[in-house]
């Protein structure tokens, strides 16, 4: 089996090219830009293995996508590559248009010229499946489950631009009939995160005895995944799911912001214990402008019809994660040497008040 993976240095696409390489023993290609986000060390596991390469590319660049469809003659594309980050759609639109808009266009139409050009069983066995999120269905109240078929509703420069690439792959399949599987995830958190995100950024500040800053007053509700749940629920989706669906893919783990953070601390008290509970660290900041109140995904397709179960529950995965966060300073200090810490986006001044 031969994958191209794009976005592979990032945090949920290096996790499944790990498993890729890793368990499933499938020559990969990695086709990641490197922005910020993208960091070749999060691959270290894989480096150097005989069913592992890596192409430094831009998705938005028709030629490089082209030639790395005639070259590596891929039997799938699973397309992560993507701009993920809410903040910095409110401050910086337009690299998220241009790469999860025009990036996907280019994509498309680069798959599509490759799988035009195949024959046989190795068109029908072609697949190109596309990554997304939850969060183009908008928010939810205090009840209900997203499921497959909730109307799209996006709120933020970065759902919207998601939601755009999502219409763009079920096209491609409608009217081209390129074999497009589409999977719209929950919140993943777990090893090899960027610290700007919230699981990560609450660890190492914690760790740093730095405030812990959560939007608004912590309410808000996301239904949280663990990155490796999340890489063999894609392995399955592209090798079962059907052409012109979408697979919801979410862990069951709903919390709220607040209890995610005092969660964390509590495991950090008990694995280095500190002066003083962390949790006396938590600093409420200025909400962010259109932050949607809920999340929370119905994954029943997917552990019906592919029969996928969570492996870890929120407890369990993030024990693991802080553990992981503890042992592996090497990947994480080096960003944050470059990287200091701090919330991204609209979040105005900071202002204390106790849980």
């Amino acid at each position: 089996m031969r994958v191209i993976v794009t976005g592979g240095a990032g945090f949920i696409g290096s996790a499944l090219v790990r498993h890729l390489v890793l368990e499933r023993q499938y020559d990969v290609l990695n086709i990641d830009k490197l922005t910020y986000a993208g960091n070749l060390c999060s691959l270290r596991d894989v480096e150097g293995k005989p069913n592992y390469r890596f192409l430094q590319a831009d998705i938005c660049d028709a030629a490089a996508m082209t030639r790395a469809m005639a070259d590596f003659a891929p039997d799938r594309v699973m397309h992560l590559a993507a701009e993920s980050h809410v903040d910095r759609s409110i401050t910086g639109a337009a690299e998220f248009i241009q790469t999860n808009v025009i990036g996907t266009f280019t994509l498309l139409e680069a798959a599509r010229a490759y799988w035009s050009g195949l024959a046989g069983a190795q068109q029908d066995a072609f697949r190109f499946l596309h990554v997304s999120t939850d969060e183009v269905y908008g928010s939810l109240g205090e009840d209900g489950l997203f499921r497959e078929d909730t109307p799209y509703d996006p709120s933020s420069p970065y759902s919207a631009s998601k939601a755009s690439s999502d219409h763009l792959a079920k096209a491609w399949h409608r009217t081209y009939g390129l074999p497009v599987v589409v999977s719209n995830c929950s919140n993943n958190y777990g090893p090899y995160h960027f610290p700007e995100k919230l699981i990560p950024l609450t660890i190492l500040n914690a760790l740093a005895g730095k405030p812990l800053p959560i939007y608004g007053t912590g309410e808000n509700v996301r239904d949280w995944l663990y990155v490796e749940d999340h890489a063999r629920a894609l392995d399955l989706i592209i090798a079962q799911g059907q052409p012109g669906e979408t697979y919801n893919v979410g862990g069951r783990n709903e919390r709220r912001n607040i209890d995610v953070v005092r969660r964390i601390c509590a495991v950090l008290d008990q694995l280095v214990p500190a002066e003083r509970p962390r949790e006396e660290l938590i600093t409420f900041v200025t909400d962010r402008p259109g932050h949607d109140a809920r999340y929370a995904i119905d994954a029943t397709r997917l552990e019906t019809e592919l029969s996928w179960r969570a492996l870890e529950d929120f407890d369990s995965g993030i024990e693991k994660t802080v553990r992981w966060y503890l042992d592996n300073d090497w990947w994480w200090r080096p960003l944050k040497e470059r990287y200091d810490g701090q919330r991204l986006g609209l979040t105005a001044q900071a202002t204390e008040a106790k849980p």
